[in-house]
């Protein structure tokens, strides 16, 4: 019976949980505004292993969300989540960002489903999955206008969820497109395809693994 930690430190939600065989048996997670995962990550995965009654050594792999999203989260989410297996010699599982935050999406007829995550300005992160979960498109990162999506919005409903879901509503006005905005990752949904990865023993370097970025972080210089 496996038992895999799952760690989602993407966006602001820093969120934890543990499954038993797919099974949620300790979960914690906030959903505030501010960048919290330096100081709450580790304090949650202690709150999570107490409240399911595990210790650190009956892990069976750690899971962590591979992106994209924050350079900063995705940073401290790998870097846990590497230490634990290093310490624990437990496999390292990543699994996708975008088709996790998929599987929150909610409602009836659905076509497709775009997950879309901020990515600063116009642009947003985005994939196309079915209402089975099928990916249609790959994760892109795009700027938007009144066009973008179009080709999925002609087919049917198409439910567009995720922090850039708000950036979305005053500009893609299509009647198939519905909009829910409050849905961040969640170690919740994490925990459906850390499972199915372990079973198929798909798992990663610990000593290579690295985020999935997308783009590249650039630091400002400071103009002289």
């Amino acid at each position: 019976m496996a038992l895999i930690l799952c760690l989602e430190t993407t966006t602001t939600n820093c969120s934890v949980a543990i499954a038993k065989d797919g099974e949620i048996i300790g979960f914690k997670e906030d959903m505030g505004l501010d960048y919290s995962h330096a100081e709450r990550l580790h304090a949650y995965i202690e709150e999570v292993l107490l409240q399911a009654e595990v210790a650190q050594s009956q892990l069976d792999a750690v899971a962590v969300s591979k992106g994209p999203g924050s350079y900063t989260g995705l940073r401290i989410g790998v870097s846990s989540a590497k230490g634990l297996c290093f310490a624990l010699d437990i496999p390292l599982i990543s699994t996708n960002t975008l088709k996790a935050l998929a599987l929150q999406a909610r409602g009836e007829s659905i076509q497709n489903i775009i997950p879309v995550l901020d990515a600063r300005r116009m642009e947003v992160y985005s994939a196309i999955y079915s209402s089975e979960l099928e990916e249609l498109r790959e994760i892109q990162a795009q700027v938007i206008d009144e066009s973008s999506f179009a080709y999925a919005l002609a087919k049917g409903k198409t439910v567009f969820i995720g922090n850039g879901a708000e950036k979305l509503k005053p500009i893609i006005t299509h009647q198939n497109a519905v909009f829910q905005t409050e849905a961040l990752p969640s170690a919740r949904e994490m925990t459906v395809l850390a499972e199915a990865k372990h079973k198929i023993g798909d798992t990663e370097d610990v000593a290579y693994f690295e985020p999935f970025y997308l783009k590249d972080f650039l630091i400002n210089k400071p103009k002289k």
